[in-house]
């Protein structure tokens, strides 16, 4: 039986060391890495030492936070000092779900012309990076995929540390989310064509160039609550002549457990996202612009 873990393929017998496979150049581009919380200083700290331990790193790091208490700005003030490159932390008052207006705040504290997004719920392969970067296209935007981790395999790593994360992964199930496989990651990018493919957009795993996001003035911040905003992001990409793609055997995430969260504005926000798709709207009225170039960290 053969287990992909962080790195490596763990067969019956032997341990191949993935990390000299496709060692390309990787293109001259900055990375930033956006990273959403929300009261989860113990998860958040694990996701970002995953970032820390990257083949390459970001050039810089964004935590944004939609209201979280102290712990959270405690554990951040604390990786700052540990972090290999800036670590940001980007808040904004308690008021419900704005997952959209956070973002847009992060968006404008970047200072590099590639974003890389993801929640804080997530452990990153240590190719995750890099796989990013060397898929990156002008005029194309990416979604990846997670591996989900069952509620027993998150206790495990939460009450262990990252170096437990091969052992759990062995013992785990195998399907192709985990699966590392580098000469796959461009030929499957361009797979998802059918129309219906933005179903398959994941916001916890995307990458844009910046100057895109500005173009469509980021996050539309109508919407509050959970889902849609991302499709809808993806919808007004489209229309500005953006293409989609998925970025598949590579830049894998490992979501950690949680129950789910409430769905109570899902179908409100999906209305809204079709409409848009369909009247072509590109730019949002209520969107990223009005935090340029205002500096919003705490």
């Amino acid at each position: 039986m053969i287990s992909v873990t962080l790195g490596f393929i763990v067969t019956k017998s032997i341990i191949i060391d993935l990390s000299a496979v496709s060692r390309k150049h990787l293109p001259a581009v900055t990375c930033s890495v956006l990273v959403a919380t929300y009261n989860r200083p113990d998860v958040l700290k694990r996701c970002l030492k995953s970032l820390f331990r990257q083949s390459r790193l970001p050039d810089q790091i964004i935590v944004c936070d939609d209201g979280s208490g102290p712990e959270t700005r405690q554990a951040i003030q604390q990786l700052q000092t540990e972090s290999p490159v800036p670590l940001i932390h980007v808040w904004q008052a308690d008021e419900g779900f704005k997952l959209a207006q956070i973002r847009n705040k992060g968006i404008a504290m970047a200072t590099s012309s590639y974003l890389i997004q993801i929640d804080g719920d997530v452990i990153l392969h240590r190719h995750f990076v890099r796989d990013q970067l060397n898929i990156a296209k002008p005029g194309v935007f990416y979604s990846g995929n997670q591996f989900h981790l069952t509620q027993q395999e998150t206790q495990q790593l939460l009450t262990g540390s990252l170096a437990s994360l091969p052992l759990i992964l062995k013992q785990s199930r195998l399907t192709w989310h985990r699966m590392w496989v580098p000469f796959l990651q461009k030929p499957t990018a361009r797979l998802y064509h059918w129309k219906d493919h933005y179903l398959y957009v994941s916001g916890c795993n995307m990458a844009f160039w910046r100057e895109d996001l500005l173009a469509v003035n980021g996050y539309d911040e109508s919407f509050t609550g959970w889902g849609w905003e991302d499709t809808d992001l993806t919808f007004r990409l489209m229309n500005l002549g953006r293409r989609l793609r998925f970025i598949r055997f590579g830049a894998i995430q490992y979501h950690l457990y949680h129950p789910p969260s409430s769905r109570r504005d899902q179908e409100s926000n999906r209305q809204r996202a079709l409409a848009n798709r369909d009247a072509h709207v590109i730019y949002c009225q209520s969107g990223l612009a009005k935090y340029l170039p205002d500096t919003i960290s705490r």
